[in-house]
C-alpha cells in the first residue's frame, strides 16, 4: 500500500480490554487458588499413590497419575496467567498474553495423553484381572472427592471468562469424577468380589473424560490459530461496522483472541466524501467493546481514492 505519510491514513486505537464472554463477577486473579489447588493435590497424590501400590489398584494408581498429571497442570496454567500480565516488550509487542491459550492447550494435550495411557493400563487388566482390596480404594478415593472438587470449585466462576481457568477447573472436575468411579469400583468389588470391576470404572471415566476435554482442546487450538473466539459473530460485527454513519464498505476485517480473557480487531473502514471524520473512532472502539467485548480495536479509516490503492483491500489478502 502506498506510504501512509503521503496519503494521510488516520488511524484510530483502542486499549479497552474486555472478553468476548461478559462479566461474571469471577476474582480477576486466580493466583491463590491455583497456590491450594497444588498443594492439596501434591499432599493427596503422595497418600493416593502409596495406597494403591499397597492395595494393588489400578484405578488408584491411575487417579494418582491422572492427579500429577494435573498438579502440573495446574502450574503451568498459573505460570501462563502470571505472564500474560507481563508487560509489551519491545520484542513481544503484546506482551506475553498468548502464553495463557498455549496453557491451555498443552492442559487439554496432557489430559488426553494421560487418560489414554490409563485406558491402555485398564485394557490389559482386563484380559489379566489382579486382586484389588475394594476397602482400601473406595475410603481413598472418597478423600479425593473432596479434595478435588474443593480445588475445582476456586476455579467455577473464572471458568466462562478465561479458558486457561476453565482448562484448571475441567483438569480438577475430572479428577472429582476419577474418584467418584473408584469409589464405585471399590464398594462393588468389596460386595461382589468383581476385580475386573477395577479395570473397567477406570475404561468408563477415561471415556467421559475425553468426551469433555475434547471441546476444550479444539477451542484451544483454535485460538491459538488466531480463529475468531466463540461467542463472538464475525458477520454481525461487519455489519455493524458498514452499518456505520458515513462508512460505505468495510475490508481488511480481523478478529482474534490475545489472550484466553483479551479479543482484538483491526479493520480498514471506506468513508464517503473527500474528508475523514476522525471523531468516529474512539465512539466505534468504544461500541465494540460494549457489544462485542472486544476491548482492543484498531481502526484505519480510508477515503475511496485511498481505499483503492489498498493492497489489503482484496478478502483473499490477509
Amino acid at each position: 500500500m502506498p506510504d501512509s505519510t503521503e496519503h494521510r491514513h488516520d488511524r484510530g486505537h483502542a486499549h479497552q480490554h474486555g472478553h468476548h464472554q461478559g462479566h461474571d463477577h469471577a476474582p480477576a486473579d486466580f493466583g491463590r487458588a491455583f497456590a491450594i489447588g497444588i498443594a492439596l493435590n501434591l499432599g493427596y497424590l503422595a497418600i493416593e499413590a502409596g495406597f494403591g501400590i499397597a492395595a494393588n489398584s489400578l484405578a488408584l494408581i491411575s487417579d494418582a497419575a491422572h492427579n500429577l498429571g494435573d498438579v502440573l497442570a495446574l502450574g503451568l496454567a498459573w505460570g501462563a496467567a502470571a505472564l500474560s500480565g507481563r508487560r509489551p516488550t519491545a520484542r513481544y509487542t503484546y506482551g506475553l498474553r498468548r502464553s495463557s491459550i498455549l496453557a491451555a492447550l498443552a492442559n487439554g494435550a496432557a489430559l488426553l495423553i494421560v487418560t489414554g495411557a490409563i485406558a491402555l493400563e485398564a485394557i490389559m487388566r482386563l484380559l489379566a484381572p489382579e486382586p484389588t482390596h475394594g476397602n482400601t480404594v473406595a475410603v481413598v478415593a472418597a478423600a479425593g472427592i473432596v479434595i478435588n472438587g474443593v480445588t475445582a470449585l476456586m476455579f467455577l466462576r473464572g471458568r466462562k471468562r478465561d479458558l486457561n481457568v476453565r482448562g484448571a477447573f475441567q483438569h480438577m472436575a475430572a479428577d472429582a469424577l476419577v474418584s467418584l468411579g473408584v469409589v464405585v469400583a471399590g464398594v462393588a468389588i468389596l460386595l461382589t468380589g468383581w476385580q475386573w470391576l477395577d479395570p473397567a470404572v477406570s475404561l468408563a471415566v477415561s471415556a467421559v473424560i475425553v468426551a469433555g476435554t475434547w471441546e476444550l482442546v479444539r477451542e484451544a487450538a483454535s485460538l491459538s490459530l488466531d480463529a475468531v473466539p466463540r461467542g463472538i459473530d464475525r458477520a454481525e460485527v461487519e455489519t455493524y461496522l458498514r452499518g456505520l454513519a458515513g462508512v460505505t464498505d468495510v475490508h481488511d476485517l480481523h478478529i482474534w483472541a490475545m489472550s484466553t480473557t483479551e479479543t482484538a480487531l483491526t479493520a480498514h473502514l471506506i468513508c464517503a466524501g473527500e474528508q475523514i471524520d476522525t471523531a468516529l473512532l474512539p465512539a466505534v472502539c468504544a461500541e465494540v467493546r460494549r457489544r462485542f467485548g472486544i476491548g482492543h480495536a484498531t481502526i484505519q479509516l480510508e477515503t475511496e481514492e485511498l481505499a483503492r490503492q489498498c493492497a489489503l483491500r482484496p478478502d483473499h489478502v490477509v
